[in-house]
């Protein structure tokens, strides 16, 4: 009888419980977590600490090495390295989140209205394969090289960049989460609630919002950590080349792309930049990996 009690009254366990447990049994997940969580504190927080002015020139500290002054060093023209990171770091991550949320809609969009509807979904399809066939990087070349200036003008050379990069970034990555949801959709659609739902009457776009995008909800997760480092890393190789912000204007992209110039006077201007797209990317990686571990029906059985 005691032992009836103190099972009827255990709390029941969460779905969501049930993700954390699973998703600390993952170590890689748990450090990435922790590392990524410290980068956007230190990028978002660290001017509040380190108040030199990223863009402030001082000639007589050009070219220096790591000092208490300045943690990071200089560059040729005198900037603090340490606040040009933390500043960089805050246009990186701003663009890898909007272009990843940009590329998550476009995805789920096409793919839940591929697997729903079969009458689109040869169309919508093909023209997945189509963005996918396409060489992405001459093609976000072209598009920059054609639409920079007239962004420019219109929003100011900092927005309108800033726009034209995440839309870039965002057209040419939603394919592969297209492609998973539509997958997911497909299997789930054949499920005895799904032909349930549609024998009551109940409207698709309710079918849809009620009871297909729940079910894909995991995939979308995943596809979401994993598209913030694809966006980071396309920013950076955009601003590399030349093709991103302007140069007053620093993210890490464009911090590794004016210090390859220095490498062998001051190679730390190379280092931090690149090690916090590193980390970042590493971390976002271990955290995707940790959630898709979490979210698999097999480990929340256990």
């Amino acid at each position: 009888m005691t032992d009836a009690t103190q099972t009827v009254d255990s709390p029941s366990r969460s779905f969501a419980g049930d993700l954390w447990r699973q998703f600390r049994a993952h170590s890689g997940g748990v450090a990435g977590l922790a590392v990524f969580a410290f980068i956007v504190v230190a990028v978002y927080l660290g001017p509040l600490i380190h108040t030199i002015d990223p863009n402030k020139i001082d000639i007589r500290a050009k070219n220096q090495g790591p000092s208490f002054a300045h943690p990071f060093g200089t560059d040729n023209l005198g900037h603090d390295m340490l606040a040009q990171v933390l500043a960089g770091g805050q246009i990186s991550l701003a663009v890898g989140m909007t272009a990843m949320l940009l590329a998550l809609f476009l995805g789920t969009l096409v793919g839940v209205l591929s697997g729903f509807f079969r009458r689109i979904d040869g169309l919508l399809m093909r023209i997945t394969d189509l963005f996918l066939a396409l060489p992405l990087l001459p093609l976000l070349l072209v598009i920059i090289m054609l639409f920079r200036d007239t962004l420019r003008a219109a929003f100011g050379p900092e927005t309108g960049i800033f726009i034209l990069i995440v839309f870039v970034i965002g057209i040419t990555s939603w394919m592969h989460t297209a492609r998973i949801v539509r997958g997911d959709v497909l299997a789930v659609k054949s499920q005895e609630f799904i032909l349930a739902a549609k024998s009551s009457g109940m409207h698709q776009y309710r079918i849809i919002l009620k009871h297909i995008l729940p079910n894909v909800m995991s995939s979308i997760m995943v596809s979401a950590t994993l598209g913030i480092a694809s966006a980071i890393i396309t920013e950076s190789a955009l601003s590399f080349l030349g093709l991103g912000f302007p140069s007053d204007f620093p993210t890490w992209g464009r911090l590794l792309f004016d210090g390859a110039n220095f490498l062998q006077i001051t190679p730390s201007r190379v280092l931090w930049p690149g090690l916090a797209i590193s980390l970042t990317v590493l971390s976002v990686n271990y955290i995707g990996d940790a959630i898709r571990d979490a979210l698999d029906p097999r480990m929340l059985k256990r």
